[in-house]
């Protein structure tokens, strides 16, 4: 199974003061209706799967595999050709369907999954509209359509990988990581640096991973980057989530991060529900 930031593979959640406030019951249910396992599978099986036509299709017929893969993979498109990233989706589906290990990914992982989810969630949010009857058949999401970005500031544990490259929305706490990082990046290289050094020297200050520092260098994945690393699913890589917190470093007495971030995601969508009505 494919380790992201939260257990995707949690059923039914809970938040202990959902009860209290409609606008996280609200959240809590929309999120009770999503299975993350299904949503990811089908989000990388469809990717292999127009990838493999093209493939097929263009007959090795390089430019139109190129336009392929600018078309529908946004981020990841310098990274690697079509049958790289064919090796990195089989790598990734058999991962995900392995019910025995978490595989944790690198960034040229996670931004492979963040391209297949947008492009499968702006095409299942849109069959919902059209089409509900196939939507249903496919059992992700009870019938509602797909928030990409609670899903990602949920899931992903940075989104390291997009800094330099303008983002769909400004939702706190990646939107404001990414511009701080950037930002230092930028101040490095006027001061003379060049990207790859301003990075480097940036990485601690960040925390920012070393595939994420070749990945913002436009690197093409080599042969070791395409390796997941795994564990047992019997190691508790997601206890801490669910320890009560002690109330300091601006948590509540009683709290887990995990309500934390179900907290945050409630308030985060009723400030955007807020915008889109003014």
């Amino acid at each position: 199974m494919l380790a992201f930031d939260k257990d995707i593979t949690q059923k039914n959640p809970r938040h202990p003061e959902e009860e209290k406030y409609p606008e996280l019951k609200e959240y809590m249910d929309y999120q009770r209706k999503l299975d993350h396992e299904r949503i990811i599978y089908h989000a990388l099986d469809r990717a292999k799967s127009r990838l493999q036509e093209c493939i097929q299709g263009s007959m090795g017929e390089v430019k139109r595999q190129e336009e392929h893969i600018q078309r529908e993979f946004h981020l990841t498109r310098h990274t690697a050709d079509a049958d790289t990233l064919m090796r990195m989706l089989r790598k990734l589906i058999n991962a995900h369907n392995a019910t025995n290990s978490w595989y944790k990914m690198n960034a040229w992982h996670h931004a492979l999954v963040y391209d297949c989810m947008e492009q499968f969630i702006i095409f299942y949010n849109l069959m919902v509209k059209g089409s509900p009857e196939e939507a249903d058949e496919l059992n992700i999401a009870g019938g509602a359509e797909i928030d990409f970005v609670d899903w990602t500031e949920l899931y992903f544990p940075d989104l390291d990988f997009h800094v330099g490259k303008e983002m769909k929305n400004t939702r706190y706490p990646f939107a404001k990581r990414n511009k701080a990082i950037n930002e230092a990046i930028d101040k490095k290289i006027k001061s003379g640096s060049t990207r790859e050094e301003a990075l480097e020297s940036l990485k601690e200050e960040f925390s920012i991973e070393d595939s994420a520092v070749k990945f913002l260098l436009g690197k093409k994945i080599e042969e070791k980057d395409l390796e997941l690393f795994f564990t047992s699913v019997e190691n508790p890589i997601y206890e801490y989530l669910t320890q009560k917190q002690d109330g300091q470093g601006g948590s509540m007495d009683g709290e887990t991060l995990l309500d934390q971030a179900y907290g945050m995601g409630t308030h985060l969508k009723v400030g955007e529900s807020d915008k889109s009505l003014n």
